[in-house]
C-alpha cells in the first residue's frame, strides 16, 4: 500500500505541495464561484436577473477580474462551465486570467447527492465515476486543485449523523483526493456540516470532531499526500435554532479544538466555507479563530476563508429590481468584503461588539443552500464505487 503519496513521483509531490502553499498564503483565501448554472439561476431569479450562460460569464469575469482582488485572494473554485469560458478582455481562459493574478484557479467537478437509505435521511455524495478522466481534462485547462464537498446534517432525534453516513462520506472524500493527486490536481476535501438543528455547540464538537478524524484516518489509509492536501470544513456552530447562547470567543475555542484534537500538522491550511452564514458573523468568528490561535500559539495551520453566499449574495444584492448586472459597482462592494476577509484570515478585524454570537435565533445566518447538486428523488442502495 502506498503510504503519504509514496506512489507520485519526488516532481508530482512537489507540485501539489506548491499548490497547497500557495492556497494557504496568509492573510488570502479563496473565492468560491462554483455554484452550477441551476444554483447561480436561482440567485440572479431571485433579484431580477435573466440566467443564461453570457451572464453567469459576465459575472464570472468580474469575480476573476475585479482591480484589487488578487491583494486578497489565494484561489478561485470554479464550475466547469466556467473552467471553459473566456474573458472578454482579452480572450483568455478564465483558468489564465487568474493565473496571471497569482490566483490559483481550480474546479468542482460535477457531483450529486443521493440519500443513503437505512440512515433517516443521510446523504452521500457521488461521483467518483470517470472522475480521473475528468480531473486529467481539468488540468488540461489549467485547473491546479479541484473541490469535494460531502454534506452532513446533526439531527439528534434521528441519531444524524450515522456511523455509516460518515464512514461512507469520508471515505469517499479519500478516494477522490487519491484519483486527485494522481491526475495532479491537489485536492480540497469539505466535510460541510450544515448549520440547521437546534443542537448546543458541545454536540457540534463532538460530531466535528467525528467528521474529521474519520476523514483523515481515511486520507491515511488511502495513502493521500496530506502536505499536498487542504482542508475546507465549516466552522463549527451551535444549530441555526439552538435556544442557548454562545459568545464569538465560545465559537472560537470550539472550533480551535476540534483542529487541535484531528487536523494533521502535515496539513498547511484550513479555508472555512460560510454555511449560510452572512459575512459579517463568517468574518467575526474566521477574526476570533484567528485571535485565539496566535494568542495561544496553536498549531501550524493557515485559517482563512473559502466563501461563496457570504461574498456573492449582498453583490447579487446591488442587482435588484434594474434587470441586468451592475458590474462596477458589484466590484466596489467586492473589494470591501474581501478586504473584511483578508483581514478576518489574519485575526486583525475589527469586529463590532456582538458580532459573531449565537444569540439563540437565525438572526445571523441565512437558509442554507447546496452549492454542488439536488437531493435525488430516489435513494441508491450503494455507494459508488471509484471509476
Amino acid at each position: 500500500m502506498a503510504i503519504g503519496g509514496t506512489h507520485l513521483s519526488e516532481s508530482e509531490r512537489a507540485e501539489l505541495q506548491r499548490t497547497a502553499a500557495a492556497v494557504a498564503t496568509p492573510g488570502k483565501g479563496i473565492t468560491a464561484c462554483d455554484e452550477g448554472p441551476a444554483t447561480i439561476g436561482a440567485r440572479f431569479d431571485a433579484v431580477g436577473i435573466a440566467n443564461d450562460e453570457e451572464t453567469r460569464r459576465a459575472y464570472r469575469q468580474m469575480l476573476f477580474e475585479a482591480p484589487g482582488a488578487d491583494e486578497y485572494l489565494s484561489a478561485a473554485i470554479l464550475d466547469p462551465e466556467t473552467l471553459y469560458q473566456k474573458s472578454s478582455t482579452d480572450g483568455r481562459l478564465f483558468a489564465d486570467v487568474l493565473a496571471s493574478r497569482g490566483i490559483c484557479p481550480g474546479v468542482k467537478p460535477h457531483l450529486k447527492v443521493y440519500t443513503l437509505p437505512g440512515t433517516n435521511g443521510d446523504t452521500v455524495m457521488q461521483g467518483l465515476d470517470s472522475l480521473a478522466v475528468r480531473c486529467r481534462e481539468y488540468y488540461k485547462m489549467g485547473a491546479r486543485f479541484a473541490k469535494w464537498r460531502s454534506p452532513l446534517v446533526i439531527d439528534v432525534a434521528k441519531g444524524c449523523p450515522t456511523d455509516l453516513a460518515i464512514r461512507a462520506n469520508m471515505q469517499d472524500l479519500a478516494r477522490y483526493a487519491l484519483i486527485c493527486q494522481s491526475e495532479g490536481l491537489m485536492p480540497i476535501v469539505e466535510p460541510d456540516i450544515s448549520l440547521s438543528g437546534s443542537h448546543g455547540l458541545e454536540i457540534a464538537v463532538e460530531v466535528n470532531i467525528r467528521v474529521q478524524s474519520g476523514l483523515f484516518k481515511a486520507m491515511v489509509d488511502h495513502g493521500v499526500y496530506l502536505q499536498g492536501s487542504t482542508l475546507k470544513p465549516n466552522i463549527v456552530n451551535p444549530g441555526r435554532d439552538c435556544p442557548k447562547p454562545y459568545t464569538v470567543d465560545e465559537i472560537a475555542e470550539a472550533n480551535l479544538f476540534v483542529l487541535e484534537q484531528s487536523f494533521p500538522v502535515a496539513m498547511k491550511g484550513a479555508n472555512y466555507l460560510s454555511g449560510g452564514q452572512d459575512l459579517t458573523a463568517a468574518a467575526a468568528r474566521l477574526n476570533a479563530i484567528n485571535r485565539l490561535k496566535k494568542a495561544k500559539g496553536s498549531g501550524p495551520w493557515n485559517l482563512s476563508f473559502s466563501w461563496s453566499q457570504a461574498l456573492q449574495l449582498p453583490l447579487l444584492e446591488l442587482c435588484r429590481g434594474k434587470g441586468a448586472l451592475q458590474l462596477d459597482e458589484m466590484a466596489g462592494l467586492y473589494l470591501k468584503e474581501l478586504e473584511i476577509a483578508g483581514q478576518a484570515a489574519r485575526g486583525e478585524w475589527q469586529a463590532a461588539e456582538g458580532d459573531g454570537d449565537h444569540k439563540g435565533s437565525s438572526s445571523v445566518s441565512r437558509p442554507e443552500e447546496d452549492d454542488d447538486a439536488s437531493v435525488e428523488t430516489q435513494p441508491v442502495g450503494a455507494v459508488v464505487a471509484a471509476g
